[in-house]
């Protein structure tokens, strides 16, 4: 086994879509007891505990949610590194890094797999 310059500290949160955003708020609040950190009119994020949280994406009506996507992605906490030094690592060990629309500086690749993975690295954004 290689020896690994990152180390994750822990999950952030995992995205997950859902097709009726208060329905499913409801049954994260009220069956397994998680509390509202943020919301919008299509996204939840609920804390989970430890610093974690399930963001709840509501997909466009219509939209048929089967394994394969029902996760948009997770969020993985680096203990240390830079954006450049995650990003350069990655990379080098043959993932490809996007970021997203208005921070090009958050860090998205997948694993071999194709989950969508993301790396937050210390003083990074979420």
């Amino acid at each position: 086994m290689q020896k690994t310059r990152l180390k994750t500290a822990g999950i952030d949160h995992t995205v997950l879509h859902v097709k009726d955003l208060v329905r499913s708020k409801r049954f994260y609040i009220d069956v397994l007891g998680m509390t509202v950190n943020h919301e919008d009119a299509t996204h939840a994020f609920l804390w989970c505990g430890n610093g974690q949280m399930v963001p709840l994406f509501q997909v466009p009506e219509g939209t048929v949610i089967t394994p394969g996507n029902d996760m948009d992605h997770m969020a993985l906490r680096m203990e240390s590194g830079t954006y450049e030094e995650v990003k350069e690592y990655l990379e080098r060990n043959g993932c490809t890094v996007s970021g997203r629309p208005g921070d090009d500086r958050c860090i998205y690749f997948d694993d071999p797999d194709g989950h969508r993975l993301q790396a937050l690295y210390p003083g990074g954004q979420g």
